[in-house]
C-alpha cells in the first residue's frame, strides 16, 4: 500500500545492478520511485558495469587472445604475434561501459523512474538529504520524504594502512592505468586479484602476486584451489604465498616494494586486491539508529529490513553474497514484499544454496554447491568423481593447461552437492549443470543423461568410478 503524503513511495540510494532492479520493477508495477546516485562519478550500473565484472570479463578475454595467436601455430597459423595497443584497449572498453550506463539510464527513465544526480543520505526513518551540484559549480541541496527507502550502495575496496599505500591502487584504477605496467604486483589472494594477476599477465605484465594465506581463493574447494594455482604458475604467474608487504617506497627504478622476511620485488605498479567493505560512509545510518555490522555492515533480517522498519538493504552494502545475481534476487524479494509481485507470479524467495559463481582466472573456475571438505562436515559421508585431463584443443595448441572436474555426491541420497571445474569456458558449463543441482539432480540423474561429444562438458555425465578414500 502507497500513501502520498511522501514524496515517493521508494527511494532507492544507489544505482548499481540491486538498485537499479529494484527502482526499475517497483515503478512497473505502479509505485513511485526514485533513485539517486553520484553520475559524474562511474554512472549507472555500479561496481559491476563500471569498473568489476563486465571491464574485468572484457580485459580476460583481451589477454586470452595472446595465448591464442601462440596457440593457432598447432593448427597450423603462421606468422608474427601481434602486440597490445594499451590505448584502444581502454578506449573501446569505455565506450563500452559508457553505452551500458545509458542503457540503465534509459530503463529507469522508460520505467518512470525519478533519477537524480547526487550523493543522498539519510535524515530520519523516511527523510533523505541530496547533495548536488549546481550548473555554476556550487553545492546544493534537496530534500525528499519517502515510505520506503532501499540502501542499495554496494562496496568499496579496502587497502590497510601500511607505510606507502599512497603509492598503491585498486580495482577501481586498475582499467585505466597509465602506462601500462611492465611489471605488476598485485596484493591479496581472492577472486579478485587471481583473476587480475592472471589477466595482465596474458596482457604481458610481469606478475607476482602475494598472499598472505597458505592458499588462494579461501572458500573454495581445497583442490580447486590447489589445481588452479598450479595452472597460473604454469601460465607465467610468480605466485608467493606466505607472504605480504611491509612498505613500498617510490624510487627512480619503480616501486621499491620490501615484503616480510626482508624480500624486495620492484614493480611499475602495486594493486591491493584485499577486499571490500560496505559502502557506507556518511549514509546517516548511525543517526538514523540503522544497525550495523563490526565492518559497517547493514544488518538485514530475512526479508533485508533493517531495524528501522521503512529502511532495507541489499546486496553487497549488507557483507553476505557480495555477486551481482544475488543483488539482483534480494532486489524482488524486496519489492514483492512492498508493492506485491507480477501478475501471476508467486512473491519472491531467495536461497542462499547452490549458488554458482565463476572466476576469470586463467584457466576460470566454475563452481556450485559445497567443496569437497564442507560437504563432509553438512553432511557425513559423501562420495567423490574426479577427472583430470588435456582438454581436446591442447592436443594440437602445444599448450600443457590441464582441465579438473570434480563432483561431490551426498552417499546417502545420491544428491550431487558439489560441482567444480578449472578449465576453458567453466562459467558457461557450469551454469547450466546449476539447474539440475537446484532442482536435486542426482549422481543416477547425471549418469543416466548423455553427453555431447566432444566436448569438456560432457565428462560431468561420464565420470563413473568414485574416488577412493
Amino acid at each position: 500500500m502507497t500513501t502520498t503524503t511522501f514524496d515517493f513511495d521508494l527511494f532507492v540510494i544507489g544505482g548499481g545492478s540491486g538498485g537499479v532492479r529494484a527502482a526499475r520493477m517497483a515503478a512497473q508495477r505502479g509505485a513511485r520511485v526514485a533513485l539517486a546516485e553520484v553520475l559524474g562519478t562511474d554512472g549507472l550500473g555500479g561496481t559491476c558495469v563500471n569498473v568489476g565484472c563486465i571491464p574485468k570479463k572484457l580485459y580476460s578475454y583481451a589477454a586470452h587472445y595472446a595465448e591464442s595467436f601462440e596457440e593457432s601455430h598447432g593448427f597450423g597459423w603462421e606468422g608474427a604475434k601481434p602486440t597490445l595497443n594499451w590505448t584502444t584497449l581502454k578506449s573501446n572498453r569505455a565506450k563500452e561501459i559508457s553505452r551500458l550506463n545509458g542503457v540503465y539510464g534509459n530503463l529507469l527513465r522508460g520505467s518512470g523512474v525519478t533519477v537524480l544526480d547526487g550523493f543522498a543520505s539519510l535524515t530520519g526513518a523516511h527523510g533523505i538529504a541530496l547533495a548536488t551540484i549546481n550548473a555554476d559549480g556550487s553545492p546544493g541541496h534537496q530534500a525528499f520524504t519517502a515510505q520506503h527507502i532501499l540502501i542499495a550502495t554496494g562496496g568499496t575496496p579496502h587497502v590497510p594502512h601500511f607505510v606507502g599505500r599512497e603509492h598503491a591502487i585498486t580495482s577501481n584504477e586498475i582499467f585505466d592505468l597509465e602506462p601500462f605496467p611492465q611489471r605488476l604486483l598485485v596484493v591479496g589472494g581472492g577472486y579478485i586479484a587471481s583473476e587480475f594477476a592472471s589477466i595482465f599477465n596474458g596482457l604481458g605484465s610481469q606478475v607476482t602476486q602475494l598472499y598472505r594465506g597458505g592458499q588462494i581463493l579461501r572458500g573454495f574447494d581445497d583442490e580447486i584451489r590447489h589445481f588452479v594455482a598450479a595452472e597460473m604458475r604454469k601460465a607465467g604467474v610468480d605466485l608467493r604465498l606466505n607472504a605480504d608487504v611491509v612498505d613500498i617506497r617510490k624510487t627512480a627504478e619503480g616501486l621499491h616494494v620490501e615484503c616480510g622476511g626482508g624480500t624486495v620485488v620492484m614493480v611499475d605498479a602495486v594493486l591491493y586486491a584485499t577486499g571490500r567493505v560496505p559502502n557506507v560512509k556518511d549514509l546517516g545510518l548511525e543517526a538514523v539508529g540503522v544497525a550495523q555490522g563490526a565492518q559497517g555492515e547493514v544488518i538485514v533480517d530475512a526479508n533485508y529490513r533493517t531495524n528501522v522498519p521503512s529502511v532495507f538493504a541489499v546486496g553487497d552494502v549488507t557483507n553476505r553474497v557480495q555477486l551481482t545475481p544475488v543483488a539482483l534476487g534480494e532486489a524482488m524479494v524486496v519489492v514483492d514484499q512492498l508493492f506485491g509481485p507480477a501478475a501471476g507470479k508467486p512473491p519472491r524467495s531467495m536461497a542462499y544454496e547452490f549458488i554458482p559463481t565463476a572466476v576469470f582466472t586463467h584457466p576460470s573456475i566454475g563452481t556450485v554447491g559445497y567443496g569437497e571438505q564442507a560437504a563432509r562436515e553438512k553432511f557425513g559421508a559423501v562420495t567423490i568423481f574426479r577427472s583430470e585431463f588435456k582438454a581436446l584443443k591442447h592436443t594440437l595448441s602445444g599448450s600443457t593447461e590441464r582441465t579438473l572436474m570434480k563432483l561431490v555426491v551426498d552417499s546417502a541420497s545420491d544428491r550431487v552437492v558439489g560441482l567444480h571445474m578449472v578449465g576453458a569456458e567453466a562459467g558457461e558449463i557450469v551454469q547450466g549443470f546449476a539447474v539440475a543441482m537446484k532442482a536435486g539432480a542426482t549422481k543416477a540423474v547425471f549418469d543416466s543423461t548423455i553427453g555431447i561429444h566432444p566436448t569438456a562438458a560432457e565428462e560431468f555425465v561420464t565420470m563413473r568410478d568414485a574416488v577412493k578414500a
